[in-house]
């Protein structure tokens, strides 16, 4: 006796073999298809406990689908797939109110995992969001790449919860479009979106700034100023560069989260707070809480819901699709339309991209404006981002063993530091360069140390000229994973 009905609406039949075999023994039948119409009907009459639909299919877009087979049957688990990996996909999906949306190519173990929950609690379904305008131009967020797609699971899974976010990412990945999405796709969207940068305020402000001051306050204080709380009422309060909020704040912080309220600086009433927050850092917090310099408490308040943005280098394959993105937006400012050679797009995608994608978005500005040719070339591309040679000078700079083009690492590293600069524009890179600087070369040089020595530390001491418990301190702080015996 069957114990239910997998219905499935996809071309490809490695998908309805892998789940006979799991399941079939366990008493379900699989029953599959290509076409939309023949899944409406074997649903229209009743057919199926769970759907696994794919969004392109010959006769129609399976998000169309899913918004009329959760009328009609609106307990039943729809399970959407997709090629087409953009954050509005995920985010339909979720808006029509599918219980999961895997991005292809997926493994196969995981969609039995999720067809085994679905089928263990039919009443769970994501929360749907609000209605979207069918284009997809202007996407707050760009990349089809595996990294991006569990940015957007995760994304559409956010949109109708208040949870607090805390994103994490290095400078130029996007945290604040990011921090927009979640409000802009989310039930707040009708309300402000509010963002403060905590790098950018003295300190001695910071306080006036987030919860706002009453006349007379203090010196200067001549009139009432609401702060970025009130004016955030009802919507959502973006917390940038919260590493850098000093610890008067972060206590005043963490009060808010705890108690739902906060005062004005000089004020006596309390205010209820109706805001979302969404934090984000490029800084290593849980550093911060073991050198004292931020609360843990107020950490564990904050990331409740973590998400790591990752750097450029880390979804090369994405760069194409940026690159495209950002000369559409030139265009549409106005400037002149411009298009990537091939191999121009290959170099873009082959460079490391220390600045991240705000570093890209430089970069294709400048080739705009600067660079007459409607196609540009890869010569053109090679002129602007030429590689470093990261080479050690002869110790005396005299004798011998330099490079051909005569760069030593402090050359480099000033050219690196150069184009990281130029990479932020009119503003300057958030505070800590110092530190951000050392642990980018301390990390490399240790563990190519280690590996020179197959993880002797003593010996990896005495190459890099430290004590062994200030190594043995460094390998703990950097998170460094020391093997023994590398070849």
């Amino acid at each position: 006796m069957s114990r239910g009905t997998i219905l499935i609406a996809d071309d490809d039949g490695a998908i309805r073999t892998v789940l006979d075999q799991a399941l079939g023994r366990a008493g379900y039948e699989v029953r599959a298809t290509a076409n939309a119409a023949t899944l409406w009907r074997w649903i229209g009459d009743g057919q199926g406990d769970l759907v696994i639909t794919d969004v392109v299919m010959p006769d129609e877009n399976g998000l169309d689908l899913l918004p009329r087979i959760k009328k009609l049957r609106p307990d039943m688990p729809v399970i959407v797939m997709s090629a087409q990996s953009t954050i509005m996909t995920a985010i339909k999906a979720a808006e029509g109110g599918a219980h999961e949306y895997l991005p292809k190519p997926f493994d196969l173990k995981e969609l039995i995992n999720v067809v085994q929950r679905a089928l263990a609690d039919t009443q769970h379904v994501m929360s749907a969001s609000p209605k979207l305008e069918d284009g997809e131009e202007g996407l707050p967020v760009i990349g089809r790449s595996v990294a991006m797609q569990e940015i957007y699971r995760t994304l559409a899974r956010l949109m109708q919860t208040d949870l607090t976010v805390m994103i994490s990412g290095e400078s130029g990945t996007g945290k604040e479009l990011v921090a927009r999405a979640l409000h802009d796709y989310g039930k707040r969207r009708n309300g402000p979106f509010v963002a403060i940068n905590m790098a950018a305020i003295p300190r001695d402000l910071i306080e006036s700034e987030l919860f706002g001051h009453e006349k007379g306050a203090f010196t200067g204080a001549t009139t009432r100023n609401p702060g970025h709380f009130e004016l955030a009422e009802g919507g959502t309060l973006f917390l940038d560069e919260i590493g850098d909020m000093p610890a008067e704040a972060q206590t005043r912080l963490l009060r808010v989260l705890q108690q739902g309220e906060y005062s004005t600086v000089g004020g006596r009433t309390p205010i209820k707070a109706n805001v979302r927050i969404v934090a984000a850092t490029n800084r290593d917090l849980r550093q911060q809480i073991r050198q004292g310099l931020f609360r843990e408490d107020l950490f564990y308040r904050l990331n409740v819901v973590p998400m790591r943005l990752p750097p450029l280098r880390e979804r090369t394959e994405d760069v194409p699709d940026l690159a495209r993105h950002f000369l559409r937006q030139a265009e549409d400012a106005g400037l002149p339309a411009k298009r990537l050679s091939r191999d121009a797009l290959e170099c873009l995608r082959t460079h490391d991209w220390p600045g991240n994608v705000r570093e890209l978005e430089n970069l294709i500005q400048r080739l705009v404006v600067l660079y007459p040719e409607e196609v540009i070339e890869k010569a053109v591309i090679e002129g602007e981002i030429r590689p470093l040679s990261m080479t050690f000078g002869s110790g005396d700079g005299a004798a011998g063993g330099g490079t051909a083009g005569g760069d030593n690492l402090g050359a480099s590293v000033e050219q690196h530091l150069t184009r990281y600069f130029r990479a932020h524009g009119d503003s300057l890179p958030p505070a800590g360069l110092y530190d951000r600087v050392v642990r980018e070369v301390e990390r490399p040089l240790i563990q190519l140390c280690l590996a020179a020595t197959r993880g002797n530390q003593i010996r990896a001491a005495e190459l890099l000229g430290l004590n062994r418990n200030t190594l043995r301190k460094k390998i703990r702080e950097l998170e460094i994973q020391v093997v023994r015996g590398l070849n």
